[in-house]
């Protein structure tokens, strides 16, 4: 493996901080408790850094704040022209900032410093750009009525948002639920995922000196049944996004009954990943192979059942294996490294556990199968790029996420048996069809019930292309123009006439 690259001073000097304070209010403060926790870097299994553990009492001063900001504040009476700046300006610092946010998302996450640098942090910058271009563009109608009357509609932003992201992509999924929501004019109240809050953190100190007014954004790292809840929970929260787990997802959407904010979940996904035998044989062996095993395979939309036709099955499965188990893996700010460790020893513990669940329901690891303790990595939480073969789709291992680095090889007859083995599953979230029949990839395009299909390629994503699921994989579209109904509310007004 390739020596590391050298920290950038200042990751070196934001890491060690005494701790990370929170941001409330346009200040960044200590906990009302005094309290603080250790973020890990799970490729050595040491603490990283120490930050502020927010509960009730700073959510409480948070949502204060932000619904401060949007009643009386300045931010949604703000020109969209100034709003524009400011977005925009936020993507410019994130541009110019990127190897150091890459090598803080490297550490606190573990994933590699190439997938940090090239995908991540662009995309986090493109997506505040392309939200930049909507701040204008969020019409209402004027509706044809009884001439008497003159009847039309405002978009409005819905108000105080709370935003609970998760711990895989940390800082695209802040820019994810930023973007729109501050180009409608809300404010927020950001809990970023207890496992990587860095970036979170460091994000905030970026839209500060990009203008933002104080007490639009607001970030509260803490642990969810506390921070988490008690933001679910607050009377004064408006609406509610959550990116996470389907278990989670269910109990956030009890939880706001009481008070029917409104809520958009992205949740877990077990997505199909179906090749045929008409298809580009090496693409789609790559293309499978970026389904499972990018960012250690911890992806909600993770092709983790592969689907194969029964005639090349074994073949495929082999080639697959081989390029897994080639696959360099190591520590993330390593350049060489493919596959990084796992973002902390919970994840470790409840991979290796499927791993082993696996094997017990008569599955076989063709490819890994185990945890890599390798010299070097030993005290890190690495899990080997795994392939199982002999699996059947109502196995646990194929029904039920892993989100780690382990595919499952399932074979199917024929269109219609890869459609029904496709879709049995309560998750609904992506799919991937390989095949040179462009007439059999719209059918079966149609055919899987799945808010995302690739074609002959995965985990293709794009500002402008919205994401969500079917089914149990949650509902709301982020990104896109879609996005923009989640944090705005439509207002008809009718005008009686002289």
């Amino acid at each position: 493996m390739a020596a590391a690259p050298a920290l950038n001073p200042a990751v070196q000097d934001f890491v060690r901080a005494p701790f990370r304070k929170m941001l409330i209010d346009g200040k960044w403060v200590a906990s009302a408790s005094g309290k603080t926790f250790e973020t890990v870097n799970p490729a050595t299994g040491g603490a990283l850094a120490s930050v502020a553990e927010g509960d009730a009492e700073d959510v409480e001063r948070a949502v204060r704040a932000a619904r401060r900001a949007f009643d009386d504040g300045p931010w949604s009476r703000m020109s969209p022209g100034d709003r524009v700046k400011i977005l925009l300006r936020t993507a410019d610092l994130i541009e110019q900032n990127a190897l150091e946010l890459a090598q803080l998302e490297t550490l606190d996450n573990g994933k590699s410093i190439n997938e940090s640098l090239n995908v991540d942090i662009p995309s986090a910058a493109g997506t505040f750009r392309y939200y930049a271009g909507w701040v204008d563009k969020s019409y209402g109608q004027t509706i044809p009525s009884d001439p008497s009357f003159f009847n039309f509609t405002l978009r409005e932003p819905v108000g105080v948002c709370g935003q609970i992201i998760p711990w895989n992509f940390p800082l695209l999924m802040a820019a994810w639920k930023l973007g729109p929501a501050l180009a409608c004019g809300n404010t927020v109240v950001l809990k970023p995922a207890e496992q990587t809050p860095l970036t979170a953190l460091r994000l905030g100190e970026l839209l500060q000196e990009a203008g933002l007014p104080d007490g639009v954004l607001n970030i509260v790292p803490g642990y969810g049944p506390t921070a988490g809840g008690a933001l679910v929970k607050h009377p004064a929260v408006d609406k509610i996004a959550f990116t996470g787990s389907t278990e989670v997802g269910k109990e956030i959407h009890r939880e706001t009954a009481g008070t029917l904010k409104r809520v958009s979940l992205e949740l877990g996904g077990k997505s199909p990943n179906i090749v045929f035998a008409d298809a580009d044989v090496e693409a789609a062996v790559q293309g499978a192979l970026m389904g499972v095993f990018f960012n250690q395979g911890q992806v909600c939309c993770a092709g983790t059942r592969l689907f194969v036709e029964q005639k090349m099955h074994d073949e495929f499965a082999d080639v697959l294996a081989k390029h897994a188990h080639e696959m360099p893996q190591g520590h993330g700010l390593d350049p060489a490294t493919k596959v990084g460790p796992l973002v902390s020893k919970e994840q470790l513990d409840r991979v290796t556990d499927y791993l082993a669940i696996g094997k017990s329901e008569g599955a076989k690891a063709i490819a890994g199968g185990e945890r890599n303790t390798a010299a070097g990595l030993a005290d890190g939480y690495f899990v080997k790029p795994t392939v199982f073969t002999g699996v059947r789709n109502d196995m646990r291992i194929a029904q039920e996420e892993i989100f780690g680095p382990v595919v499952s090889v399932i074979p199917f007859k024929d269109e219609s048996d890869a459609v029904l083995q496709g879709n049995n599953t309560f998750y609904g979230l992506a799919a991937g069809v390989w095949t040179k029949d462009v007439n059999k990839a719209h059918r079966v395009a149609r055919a899987i019930r799945a808010g995302t299909l690739w074609v002959n390629c995965y985990n293709v994503f794009g500002a402008s292309a919205p994401f969500g699921g079917y089914k149990q994989s949650g509902y709301g579209r982020e990104l896109g123009s879609y996005s923009l109904d989640l944090y705005t509310q439509i207002k008809t007004v009718w005008m009686k006439l002289s």
